[in-house]
């Protein structure tokens, strides 16, 4: 017998009840779905023949978080709540059949089941930290009532996905199923369950993990200052510890109340929205509206890399690590002999710290080839140039690649700032020709900036966005512009935090306040990081500016132990009476007088400067939506994403009032500053 529910089908074997769940593409748990869990678990409790109940789900997965598209709507009966209720406080055991993932609302409901059976490729966590909110289905309170409040405190405050193999081992689901025979093998488990006479095991019952956790209440001071750093600005984690020490401190229904007023407060509040902001507009990055769903794709079996300093080897990484063969070239033998050495430290010190096997590491490493003829060329799908950026250096690679590369092959530039067709120029084949820009370190930044040519075809697009998901990057397409969207962003930040110290701002002035904004970094102790002296040449250098006359002095960054800053043999960065000094002396010899700059005048002209250049990359067409911007910034630049983003943040703020403080500045901004027109027209 077989019963036909909005979003699910109950049917009935022997004295077990299977409810399947099939709501399409990921059984989100909306309202048709809610409603389905209650009428299907509350028929077959009703049903004298029913004694165990299998809660299973079809298609990919096992039932999805909350349907986010329903928050700050009115509430749909029946809540979530309900639903959990009826499983939970029901006569008859329940048992999850997992697989897929098992994540955020989904996995609350699992833990509201009395058992649970995993397929081996399943995965199970709660992470709605990565949304600015908190589990507010009971997750906070169950959790660490089966793995202890030390896991849970890691688990949920890290959103950590879990294989079902430690679920197993952490008793979070009670038995592993051969891999696709999910249905078999918890109808078995519940044969189980009732041939044992097995209770009904009410996690909200627990309390041995407890007793445990208020032996020890220190636990909670220890993890924030563990985290202080990791931490730092986000509302969610805090409120995500307190309701974990609410669920050890408190009974269970206090706990809950607990949870659910945190957790309204947090998804009310502005980091949530922004945090839920950014989640979408990374979705919406990938769609480019002029791209049709079947534009032809190259396939990339074999990808070609010139250049293995540290850019080069660091892109190569991307590849081999979803096993894709690599070819790196190098024009000298000892510097392909130095990036390959690079590479296979770069992995070693992954293999130390646990998260990756000496096997997976030699299996890596050999799909990575190295070589001095850039024939070996001929046959790869995709090649990467990653060379320093000279133009004239880059248009004769471009040039004898055009006489190697096979027809069909894309070519890419990793270039940061320059113009991605007059790089296409040197090619008969301009349209295989595409921006393929990685942030440093390559083999750990998320964001791929895919840089569409006046002439890059749709496919060379598209395959390069593909190719960028599928080695686990965010990708954002721009247009060619200087810097396209983050380095010309940046650029016009930077302007501004220059300007500031010709009128007396030190530093670290500026350094403290983007770092109380949320950036992981300032300006200048950025430049000192990445070294002040790249792009600068002593010789040609006449101590024009303030980073020339510091490279003269030998201070180009932490590598040579003082630049902008002065540092310690840790590597902390300490206000520099030397350049204080070169400060005053270029302000006295501009004849620009010394004034006190407020840290709200330091963030509005930093900040307010970016706003407006991401204006006139959307006026230009550069990008082809302001959450692309937000993107950018977020991923490749440490934009805070509990502040959403540039263009977010001067949503949240007002672009009128961005304006009008623009104008309020007026010459301080620099002679060539002009207000972006859309940014006028608010």
């Amino acid at each position: 017998m077989t019963t036909a529910l909005p979003a699910a089908t109950l049917s009935i074997e022997g004295d077990i009840a299977i409810l399947a769940i099939n709501h399409p593409p990921v059984n989100a748990l909306s309202q048709v779905v809610r409603e389905s869990l209650v009428k299907g678990i509350t028929q077959a409790q009703a049903d004298p023949a029913v004694r165990a109940i299998v809660l299973i789900c079809e298609g990919r997965t096992f039932l999805a978080g909350a349907d986010i598209t329903e928050f700050g709507k009115p509430p749909q009966s029946p809540s979530l709540f309900e639903a959990q209720d009826v499983i939970e406080m029901g006569h008859k055991p329940v048992i999850a059949a997992i697989h897929g993932t098992s994540l955020g609302g989904g996995f609350e409901v699992a833990l509201c089941c009395h058992y649970r059976v995993a397929v081996p490729s399943a995965k199970c966590g709660l992470p709605e930290v990565h949304l600015g909110i908190l589990p507010g289905a009971g997750g906070t309170q169950r959790l660490p009532r089966i793995v202890g409040a030390a896991k849970a405190l890691d688990m949920i405050t890290g959103g950590l996905h879990v294989k079902a193999a430690e679920c197993l081992a952490m008793g979070l689901v009670d038995e592993l199923v051969p891999e696709g025979q999910l249905r078999e093998g918890a109808l078995a488990f519940a044969r189980k369950v009732i041939d044992e006479e097995r209770p009904l095991r009410k996690v909200r019952d627990l309390d041995d993990k407890m007793l445990e956790a208020r032996a020890h209440p220190e636990l909670f001071a220890e993890f924030r200052k563990a985290n202080a750093r990791k931490f730092r600005g986000f509302l969610a984690p805090e409120y995500n510890i307190r309701c974990i020490e609410a669920a050890v401190n408190l009974p269970f229904a206090e706990g809950m109340q607990a949870e659910r007023k945190l957790f309204l407060e947090l998804v009310s509040g502005p980091q949530s929205i922004a945090q839920r902001y950014a989640f979408f507009a990374e979705r919406q990055a990938a769609k480019i509206p002029d791209l049709a769903a079947d534009t032809p794709l190259v396939k990339v079996a074999k990808v070609g890399i010139i250049g293995a300093g540290t850019m080069g080897g660091g892109i190569a990484m991307n590849f081999v690590n979803v096993g894709i063969p690599v070819i790196l070239i190098e024009t000298a033998q000892d510097a392909l002999d130095r990036g390959l050495a690079v590479v296979r430290r770069n992995y070693e010190n992954t293999v130390k710290r646990g998260r990756l096997s000496n096997d997976a590491m030699e299996k890596r490493l050999a799909m990575l080839t190295g070589s001095l003829d850039m024939q070996r060329l001929a046959d790869c799908d995709l090649i990467i140039e990653a060379v320093f950026e000279d133009m004239t250096v880059k248009k004769a690679i471009f040039s004898q690649l055009d006489a190697i590369a096979k027809p069909g092959a894309i070519l890419a530039t990793n270039t940061s700032a320059l113009d991605v067709n007059e790089i296409a120029s040197a090619v008969s084949r301009p349209e295989a020709v595409v921006g393929m820009h990685f942030f440093s370190p390559a083999n750990v930044m998320k964001l791929l900036e895919v840089v569409r040519g006046a002439k890059t075809s749709h496919t060379a697009l598209a395959t390069a966005m593909d190719i960028g998901k599928k080695i686990g990057k965010v990708a954002v397409i721009s247009g060619v512009c200087p810097g396209f969207i983050g380095n010309r962003i940046l650029r016009a930040r930077g302007l501004q935090a220059q300007a500031m110290l010709m009128e007396g701002c030190m530093p670290w002035d500026i350094d403290r306040v983007l770092y109380d904004f949320g950036m992981p970094m300032g300006p200048f102790a950025m430049s000192d990081l990445a070294g002040l002296d790249l792009g600068w040449s002593a010789a040609t250098s006449q101590s024009a500016t303030i980073r020339d006359v510091l490279c003269e002095k030998g201070r180009r960054g932490q590598k040579t132990g003082a630049g902008y800053y002065d540092y310690d043999e840790a590597r902390k960065a300490l206000p520099s009476e030397v350049t204080q000094g070169i400060i005053t002396d270029f302000m006295q010899r501009a004849g620009h007088v010394h004034r006190k700059i407020s840290d709200t005048e330091i963030l509005e002209r930093c900040l307010f400067a970016m706003v407006n250049e991401a204006c006139k990359i959307l006026e230009e067409g550069i990008a082809i939506r302001a959450s692309d911007i937000d993107v950018v910034w977020v991923n490749g630049y440490g934009w805070p994403v509990y502040r959403g983003g540039p263009m977010h943040y001067a949503d949240s703020i007002g672009r009128q009032v961005i304006a009008d403080k623009l104008k309020a500045y007026g010459p301080l901004m620099g002679a060539d500053f002009k207000i972006s027109s859309s940014l006028l027209q608010n």
